[in-house]
């Protein structure tokens, strides 16, 4: 099964189901059978109009209906996704463009310069496309399809097929393309079939970037004949509105938007009945907001933990698996990515290659189809992730007897201070319990004595405060001297990438370019 087999097959079992809703955008929606059409014709287009089999296609635009529906086309075309996320500035995305070979932009009105900007500087795109043009319009959808075939016909599926490549996080340097196939996709989907609900009546809200988790994650509801309701933009009280309105049952954020709807003044005044799994992940989360979410919007709390190269399902953790026998919250389970999913091999590695005795630390690897061939055109990049026959995720972890892992940090956030270890997330958890901090990132900073010192960034809640020996006090109480930051930096916002994630490489640039210049 291919992603377009599961939106055919919604269409023939669902059709007159609601598909897509804008929930922001004058309200567009389409059923399943007024949305294959669509689809057909931007399929026809692409081909019609030279673009083959394997053809790389970008898409930049907000989360829309009309987005998805070229992102659908495409597919049906059996063209190579190109996922541009129009948060990015336009010298990422030319980038990313050229290096993955673009052929072709699908873009909307809303990034008509960037387009352009793109069709000027990018070697390979021949044509930038509007999706939401006037049809008189000389480069809308309707003049650039006439005379072309009405739809195009998928060949048979080959599940070693590439349908995408995906830039990496980029937060440790320039984003690889990570080669995504059909099959780890549908590893994906089956996994998540296996250890969630999902049913016909779902309404998935689409508010993370369709270029990340949440498109990806939206086309799994096509199965059962699920709507899909898109937002453009990650405004909390906006988030709660539409889980009311629409009767949301599955949506997926990125914490630091979890931490925000927790901040809203109302927040335990809305009706969040219809939810089954607010999936959480792309980064750490905090455990005293994981338990407070689980208060406010009820035991639909969930987690899947993967990255592009694995995609979204190494382990997971459905509702239930927080709670104990008698309904209570299981403090150990809280601090866990869960168990394995049911269709990978996991295991904790050490150094050589070795898996590690049950409550020990190592890396965090898996084989089995859920892994993406490799990373494009990067072939030393590949076999270094691929190290023994496992892809290294470059997190470390403990997995305990019952097989739930927990991530002890991301490997190369590793601070050495004074000859000692300190892993920032386990310092970021514990600023995290103070009620003022809203978010925080731990880094090294350069330091005459210890090599490396241990600074946190904090984000304080709109409207709180609290000074920095107070946290460094709260942490020392906690964890030691050794662990506990030497200083403390308020900012108003942590540098994000256009995935949500915290971007530390440019925290410690700050600190680290300082004292080079100083060397200098």
């Amino acid at each position: 099964m291919r992603i377009i087999d599961y939106f055919d097959n919604g269409v023939k079992y669902y059709p007159d189901n609601l598909a897509f809703v804008d929930v922001d955008r004058q309200g567009l929606s389409m059923t399943y059978a007024e949305a294959k059409p669509h689809t057909e014709r931007i399929a026809g287009a692409i081909r019609g109009n030279g673009y083959g089999k394997g053809a790389h296609v970008g898409i930049l635009a907000p989360n829309s209906t009309v987005a998805f529906l070229a992102l659908l086309g495409l597919f049906r075309a059996e063209s190579v996704w190109l996922p541009i996320n129009p948060r990015n500035t336009p010298a990422t995305n030319i980038d990313l463009l050229t290096r993955f070979d673009g052929e072709l932009l699908l873009y909307h009105s809303e990034f008509e310069e960037q387009a352009r900007e793109i069709l000027d500087s990018v070697p390979n795109i021949r044509e930038a496309i509007c999706i939401d043009a006037p049809e008189e319009a000389s480069n809308s959808l309707a003049a650039w399809s006439a005379g072309c075939p009405d739809t195009h016909v998928p060949g048979p599926a080959d599940m070693d097929e590439t349908f995408a490549i995906f830039p990496t996080g980029g937060t440790t340097g320039k984003s690889k393309g990570v080669v995504m196939n059909q099959r780890s996709i549908y590893t994906l989907y089956q996994n998540f079939y296996a250890h969630f609900n999902y049913h016909d009546d779902s309404c998935h809200l689409v508010v993370a970037p369709m270029t990340h988790t949440a498109g990806i994650t939206g086309c799994m509801h096509f199965a059962r004949g699920g709507t899909n309701a898109i937002m453009s933009k990650a405004a909390p009280d906006l988030i709660a509105d539409a889980i009311e309105k629409h009767r949301v049952t599955h949506l997926f954020l990125p914490p630091t938007v979890v931490y925000m709807m927790l901040a809203l003044p109302d927040v335990r005044e809305r009706d969040y009945s219809s939810l089954q799994h607010l999936l959480v992940g792309a980064a750490p989360t905090s455990l005293e907001k994981l338990k407070e979410a689980i208060t406010v919007f009820g035991p639909v709390m969930t987690e899947a933990f993967g990255q592009s190269e694995a995609p979204a399902s190494i382990t997971a953790k459905a509702p239930w698996d927080y709670l104990d026998r008698e309904g209570n919250i299981n403090e150990r389970r809280l601090a866990s990515i869960g168990r394995p999913c049911v269709n990978n091999t996991v295991a904790i590695l050490d150094e050589q290659g070795q898996e590690v005795a049950r409550g020990e630390s190592g890396e965090i690897c898996i084989v089995g189809e859920l892994v993406t061939p490799g990373y494009y055109k990067n072939p030393e990049a590949t076999a270094e992730a691929r190290q023994f026959g496992w892809h290294h995720t470059g997190d470390i972890g403990v997995m305990d007897e019952e097989g739930f892992i927990t991530i002890v940090d991301r490997k190369k956030d590793m601070i050495i201070t004074g000859g000692f270890n300190v892993f920032p997330n386990e310092v970021e958890q514990v600023l995290t319990t103070h009620p003022a901090v809203q978010d925080c990132a731990v880094i090294g900073v350069p330091d005459e004595k210890w090599g490396e010192a241990v600074k946190a960034v904090v984000q304080l809640k709109p409207g709180q405060g609290c000074d920095d020996q107070e946290l460094i006090a709260l942490c020392k109480d906690e964890l030691g001297s050794v662990k506990a930051p030497k200083s403390v930096d308020f900012v108003d916002d942590l540098p994000r990438s256009a995935a949500g994630k915290v971007l530390k490489t440019d925290l410690r640039k700050t600190y680290w370019e300082g004292r080079e210049r100083a060397v200098n």
